[in-house]
């Protein structure tokens, strides 16, 4: 297939962005006496025509994201590779969730190198690194240990992407914030530029300021939130935004009193951090996640898709979903998510779009719920009570269950 660019999607992007039934400017029929079957005709090539332009816009999107894996693993052979499932991971490691010593035991005499222990205390986990013999892919290693340590619980160490893209400097500037929110808000990104309450770094080279970190920070106080601490988990290690890497920032976050987590990244389901959401969400710390921009034919996003997780999709200026939303296996809300204008890592405003910069909007109207004193297990009827609706239909399999921080633009 020919290769897609980044200026051939974002330009698919721009001429689909708009609902459904609103994709492509279609010409009103006039409906004459007599003429039902000639109009039906018409309205059904009007019909095939929308479909198959959201088509080959989902297959652009499917693509580009193939090529953007492969163009990662070509950059980075020395620490990234792929996995059983075809996901890009950490080279030549494997994690083991709450072994016991009879499981080391086990994997060391199958040649496996056991190395750094990890007790996430927060989350009530342990999670142990250990490294592949050499001379055996990671996708081989986990065949080994898959047929003969079946009772061990092992799995890759997949990568997760942030999912939001920034474009030129603009002049625009937000209203400042109307509500002060002071519930703590943990974020799982690269690190901001500008200072909050706490950041610590989880990956080679973190903290380290970034431009879609920044840009997280910035919407999260503008939408009013006062205390803002960030787990950095990319730094700058090409193979940073691992599960582990994740797992070991929601510890942190929860252990600094987070609790409501932002997490604007998406990346395959993987074990360990299924089971550190789960154990976030067992202390009642809200977790907030994008569905991605890779398009409705790319794979179900994770951490958005894990039971719990409040799944969050973007819209434009006009409420129109954007056509580049990922999807996850549910969807709760939707919130602005294009024409909105954040800080880059040097302090500039630019204008940014991407499911990213809708979860920290939520995240925020989440922990203004908290303020209220919105009990946890009642915290999503607060939220449905706030909402917008976007269609007659709810849950809207595009909007969710309605718009929330509309005025947060």
């Amino acid at each position: 297939m020919r290769r897609l660019n980044s200026t051939i999607v974002m330009a698919l992007v721009a001429g689909f962005a708009s609902p459904l039934a609103a994709q492509l400017a279609l010409p009103q029929v006039p409906v004459l006496p007599d003429a039902t079957g000639a109009v039906n005709g018409v309205l059904g090539r009007a019909d095939r025509l929308v479909r198959d332009g959201l088509a080959q816009t989902a297959d652009a999107l499917r693509q580009a994201r193939i090529e953007r894996i492969d163009d990662i693993l070509r950059r980075n052979r020395a620490v990234i590779e792929r996995d059983l499932d075809g996901q890009p991971a950490r080279r030549g490691t494997l994690l083991l969730l709450d072994p016991a010593e009879t499981d080391l035991a086990q994997v060391q005499a199958l040649g496996f190198v056991v190395g750094g222990r990890d007790r996430l205390d927060a989350l009530g986990m342990t999670v142990v690194e250990v490294t592949v013999p050499a001379g055996i892919s990671l996708a081989d290693a986990q065949h080994l240990l898959a047929r003969s340590a079946p009772g061990v619980a092992v799995s890759s160490d997949p990568l997760h992407f942030q999912s939001g893209a920034g474009s030129s400097p603009t002049r625009a500037r937000p209203q400042a914030a109307r509500e002060a929110i002071s519930v703590p808000l943990g974020m799982i990104d690269g690190a901001p530029a500008q200072p909050v309450a706490a950041t610590r770094g989880f990956a080679a080279g973190a903290p380290m300021p970034s431009n879609h970190g920044s840009a997280i920070v910035s919407l999260a106080a503008r939408a009013g939130v006062r205390t803002i601490q960030v787990a950095d988990v990319y730094g700058t290690d090409p193979a940073g935004g691992n599960a582990l890497a994740i797992a070991r920032g929601m510890n942190w976050l929860i252990g600094q009193g987070a609790r409501v987590i932002s997490i604007s990244l998406v990346g395959p389901r993987n074990p360990v951090l299924e089971r550190a959401v789960s154990a976030a969400r067992s202390r009642q710390v809200v977790i907030v996640a994008a569905v991605g921009n890779d398009g409705p034919a790319a794979p179900p996003s994770y951490p958005a898709s894990y039971p719990g997780v409040i799944a969050v999709t973007g819209v434009d200026r006009r409420d129109r979903p954007l056509i580049e939303a990922g999807k996850a296996l549910h969807l709760d809300y939707a919130a602005p998510g294009a024409d909105l204008t954040a800080l880059d890592a040097a302090g500039r405003w630019v204008g940014v779009r991407g499911t990213s910069y809708a979860t920290p909007l939520v995240a925020a109207r989440a922990a203004a719920a908290l303020q209220r004193g919105t009990a946890f297990d009642r915290l999503t009827g607060a939220l449905d009570a706030e909402a917008r609706p976007l269609s007659r239909k709810v849950p809207d399999p595009r909007s969710g269950r309605g718009l929330l921080c509309e005025t947060c633009r």
